[in-house]
């Protein structure tokens, strides 16, 4: 009977330390360390070989998931390639500066 009872509460002692408060805490410090080293990399990737301009949004997908100041960054981002996109797509169909495309051009 006391092996119980002693056992019920560590484990109570052991719910109250992890309450959600602090899982929400470890959780942000961990998304913030991956996302900040996936950034990094994707910006160290634009001077260095390698596919910078894929990696950079994902690091800031992986911090849009807790900070919104990365969502407005991801959101212009992605306009940003929509946009480039359109360029190549004019350009490669003829309809470049020559043609009387885009005059932001």
């Amino acid at each position: 009977m006391k092996q119980s009872a002693a056992l019920s509460r560590w484990i109570k002692r052991l719910l109250g330390a992890a309450n959600v408060g602090n899982i929400k805490v470890v959780k942000r410090v961990i998304v913030s360390i991956i996302g900040v080293t996936v950034l990094l990399i994707g910006i160290a990737l634009l001077v260095l070989p390698g596919p910078a301009f894929i990696v950079i949004p994902v690091g800031l997908g992986i911090l849009a998931t807790e900070y919104a100041w990365a969502r407005r960054w991801l959101k212009k981002a992605r306009q940003i390639a929509i946009d480039a996109r359109q360029v190549a797509g004019d350009i490669v169909s003829g309809r470049g500066r020559a043609g009387g495309g885009d005059p932001r051009l």
